[in-house]
């Protein structure tokens, strides 16, 4: 099928292709703000995207190439900026859409970034720690040339880590020959890193479940809340809503999930999880993850992977409202049957954009060379996921849209207002 100019077509092949479901609500909010066509042709893809070939020498001595990007979607507010992931599911389409979604998540929150990404194809359970070193220093060197801090700005992201990070700021260091904690951040604390970073997700989370709650009239106290995935942002996310007073009746990781109606010990499940966030094999009596999506109560948060949620079981969802912590994790169709059925559904471009804020804060801290104490991280995040929330929730009140498309609405004008005061369009 050809699409006609500036629009996107959809066929039963790219339902669940999240390029494809980014550029379709792009350009709706696009429509639904007056803005023409080529603003959509240019903000559809991103503006860069470089493809890295990394030979690697492993601990047997044998030489591995792996392949990598690097993808930058716009940069006409700021530099570009966004996470690296290590993971064998890496592809270009994904890191072109996590790129997109970053510029949204900066437009949303009002930061002065436009949107990256990164992502390696590889499998850091099956590499030891020397050869994760050399892998990261060996992508810092392929990509030098186009990120830096005022180019681009790595993170963290999916099986990667502050160490990581560390490796990385090391190695453009060397390269730049003069010490870029600015650079990237997600950083140790000594190595510059700020406070609070580790848990920014799961904060920003934390305060839009809440503020979504109120909406809705539920008490967070005795709220029933299930959680889909167990690495960083669901399991910390997990603790906030278990020391809130919530009762987290279900939890899940790659290998199944466990559900108790009267609250999970999410302490001792939190004690007893391994470096990737996988519990439920130490148990006998787990569920699936379709069931625990079904599960009745008040909370769902999908922190896990994308297209969780789907036409095929959105009419099944049993919550009041869902919080997207992860990427994608709901389709199109299924965000339009969630909404049809009255159930408040916070986006991801705003609920999971804790990380991204206080990666700013970190490089706001490298760039004076003064930090910040926890509290005051904390304040200034409460602050700006606070009114980004009301923000997003009164753009969907007042135009009757879902708050997907609104989220993408207040996330879009930012960029497109830059590029047309820049005069690229």
């Amino acid at each position: 099928m050809v699409a006609e100019k500036g629009t996107v077509s959809t066929t039963n092949e790219d339902k669940h292709d999240v390029l494809q479901s980014t550029q379709t609500v792009i350009h709706h909010a696009l429509e639904k703000l007056g803005y023409p066509d080529e603003v959509f042709e240019l903000l559809k893809e991103p503006v860069r995207l470089l493809t890295v070939k990394i030979p690697v020498r492993m601990d047997d001595g044998t030489v591995k190439v792996f392949t990598g990007y690097r993808a930058q979607h716009n940069d006409a507010v700021g530099p570009t900026k966004g996470g690296i992931r290590f993971h064998p599911n890496v592809t270009e389409k994904e890191v072109k859409a996590l790129s997109i979604w970053m510029s949204l998540k900066c437009g949303i929150v009002d930061l002065p970034y436009g949107g990256g990404k990164g992502g390696i194809i590889c499998d850091p359970r099956d590499m030891s720690f020397r050869e994760l070193e050399r892998l990261s220093r060996g992508y810092v060197r392929a990509i030098s040339q186009i990120v830096g801090p005022t180019k681009d700005i790595p993170a963290p992201d999916v099986f990667t880590n502050s160490q990581i990070m560390a490796w990385m700021m090391d190695e453009y260091s060397r390269i730049d020959e003069f010490n870029s904690p600015g650079f990237i951040t997600g950083k140790p604390i000594v190595l510059g890193g700020s406070h609070g970073r580790e848990t920014a997700t799961a904060k920003g989370v934390t305060i839009c479940i809440r503020e979504a709650a109120k909406k809705k009239g539920i008490n967070i106290d005795g709220a029933r809340v299930v959680v889909q995935g167990f690495g960083n942002a669901g399991s910390f996310l997990a603790k906030f809503m278990h020391d809130a007073g919530a009762k987290v009746i279900g939890i899940s990781d790659a290998y199944g999930g466990l559900h108790d109606p009267a609250g999970l010990d999410i302490d001792y499940l939190l004690d007893r999880r391994d470096s990737f966030g996988t519990v439920t094999k130490l148990f006998k009596n787990t569920i699936s993850n379709k069931e625990l999506l079904e599960l009745d109560c008040d909370i769902l948060v999908p922190a896990a992977i994308e297209n969780q949620i789907t036409e095929e079981n959105a009419h099944n969802i049993r919550a009041s409202i869902v919080v997207e912590a992860a990427n994608g994790p709901t389709t199109l169709e299924a965000t339009k049957i969630l909404t049809e059925r009255d159930i408040l559904l916070v986006p991801d471009v705003l609920a999971s954009s804790g990380g991204v804020t206080v990666s700013y804060f970190e490089w706001v801290q490298n760039n004076q060379g003064y930090y910040w104490s926890e509290e005051e991280v904390a304040e200034k995040l409460e602050k700006i996921l606070v009114s980004s929330f009301e923000n997003v929730y009164t753009t969907a009140q007042s135009r009757r849209v879902d708050m997907r498309l609104a989220a993408y609405m207040v996330g879009v004008r930012k960029m497109a207002e830059a590029c047309r005061f820049r005069g690229w369009i």
